[in-house]
């Protein structure tokens, strides 16, 4: 082989080698650098969306959204950078963050491709197919569902096992828990969740005990998701145990708490509003 030949092949080489480091600086990065404060997120939380009933509920002002979709969509494009590989090494707070952040975030995207004309996010659904099913979501290196997000990332059993993320996860809808006005955070996070349970627990419209029917009447989401508020997440291990630790904000009479916390009252589920939860110009 004469020197040139060598040479060329050594070139060719070093060439080939410096892609494949190249290739490899984005995810790299991604996982370096990604802000696990969310804090593009909380800027436009904070400037779109108003709480009302003193923090029991929430409105979205889409129409500002709209106004900023640039910078929604540059947070969307900082989650859809998040390799597979990369969000494995994040910590289980940081993983569960990252996706109740993207559930809301990829939700609020949705509710801008058809806004202002649609009065309910199934509005966008059809008779054959849910607005949560399509897998249009860039995430984690491919493409996912909204209900992939939910219901095979954050509620997997064995992963997170954690209830508290029906009230973190926002439908766009009035009967959800509110969407919060600001991003979930690792560092904070088990007290942003209580804090969430203790918000959606105390709202008489979603949650309540009815003393004249001797009943609680609570969302319909206990019944869609029971099995979750089951699964013994600090020692719950049903629903009557979890509503019973929010006795005092579901009912007035002392008489009555009481009959909560001992789990003497019958539970029935309460009808869901599926309206937008949009704020009113």
């Amino acid at each position: 082989m004469s020197p040139e030949t060598r040479r060329r092949q050594w070139l060719q080489c070093t060439a080939v080698a410096a892609l494949t480091v190249l290739a490899g600086l984005p995810q790299a990065a991604s996982a370096q650098t990604f802000d696990h404060g969310h804090g593009a997120w909380t800027a436009l939380l904070k400037k779109h969306v108003l709480v009302v009933r003193g923090g029991q509920a929430s409105q979205v002002r889409y129409a500002g959204f709209a106004a900023d979709r640039a910078a929604l969509k540059a947070y969307l494009d900082s989650l859809s950078g998040v390799s597979e590989a990369a969000f494995a090494r994040f910590d289980k707070a940081q993983q569960m963050a990252f996706l109740i952040n993207a559930y809301n975030a990829f939700t609020v995207e949705l509710i801008l491709t058809r806004w202002p004309k649609l009065e309910s996010i199934k509005d966008i659904g059809s008779l054959l197919q849910s607005p949560w099913k399509p897998k249009w979501v860039p995430l984690l290196g491919g493409k996912v569902s909204l209900d992939d997000i939910e219901h095979e990332m954050l509620r997997k059993r064995g992963r997170y096992d954690d209830p508290r993320i029906h009230f973190a996860v926002n439908c766009a809808s009035i009967g959800c828990p509110a969407l919060r006005e600001e991003a979930f955070e690792a560092a904070r996070l088990d007290a942003q969740l209580d804090e969430q349970a203790l918000r959606f627990m105390s709202d008489r419209t979603r949650n309540r005990y009815n003393a004249a029917a001797g009943k609680l009447e609570v969302s319909k989401i206990f019944d869609w998701f029971g099995e979750d508020f089951r699964l013994g997440h600090r020692g719950i291990g049903s629903l009557a145990a979890f509503t019973a630790r929010y006795a005092d904000v579901l009912a007035d009479a002392p008489a009555d708490r009481e009959r909560i916390r001992a789990a003497q009252v019958e539970i029935g589920f309460l009808t869901y509003d599926w309206k937008l939860n949009h704020a009113a110009p």
